[in-house]
């Protein structure tokens, strides 16, 4: 194939994801940033592999699945740096500028506060807490999907999910927030 069929060929496969991979990079890194990185790195290998992407049925998962292998990747590397760069400082709430409002700013105002609440109790979750929560019940995998995504059984993926819940009830209401 020609070099420009092969673009628009995986511009056809991977487009129709690009949103949701997006969301979960975002989610995996909470920088906007880091998650930009992640994105374009995903797309650069997948389009290396475009001979495996033809094969596979949903590509969706498998590019998921890549996505969460480089973030793990990265964190190990980061991790094995002993000099750490001093991480830009975030804004409670960045990215969350893009939510629709309605035509009530209050109701906007208390809508914002308890995302920027949520995404605190979140960043206070272990690394596999945190990512089961979000990929469960904010991207709406399914834990056979999950099981995928991160190699780990179903069963630890149930348990980890339920200790997660548990510890946000507890940091929730720690910090005297009720949902």
């Amino acid at each position: 194939m020609s070099a420009e069929s092969d673009r628009q060929l995986f511009e056809r496969l991977v487009r129709p994801h690009f949103e949701r991979l997006y969301r979960l990079a975002f989610r995996l890194t909470s920088q906007t940033a880091e998650a930009e990185d992640l994105f374009q790195e995903l797309l650069l290998r997948a389009y290396g592999k475009l001979d495996d992407l033809l094969d596979i049925d949903e590509p969706g998962p498998w590019l998921a699945r890549v996505m969460y292998n480089l973030f793990i990747d990265e964190r190990r590397r980061f991790a094995r740096e002993r000099l750490r760069v001093v991480e830009e400082s975030r804004m409670p709430g960045e990215g969350l500028a893009g939510l629709p409002g309605d035509s009530d700013p209050a109701a906007d105002q208390a809508r914002f506060e308890t995302y920027v609440t949520l995404d605190a109790a979140l960043a206070r979750l272990s690394e596999e807490h945190r990512v089961v929560v979000l990929l469960h019940d904010t991207e709406g995998y399914k834990l056979e999907e999950i099981q995928g995504l991160i190699g780990v059984p179903v069963g630890t993926i149930k348990s980890r999910l339920h200790r997660a819940r548990a510890r946000l009830r507890e940091i929730l209401e720690e910090d005297g927030t009720f949902f």
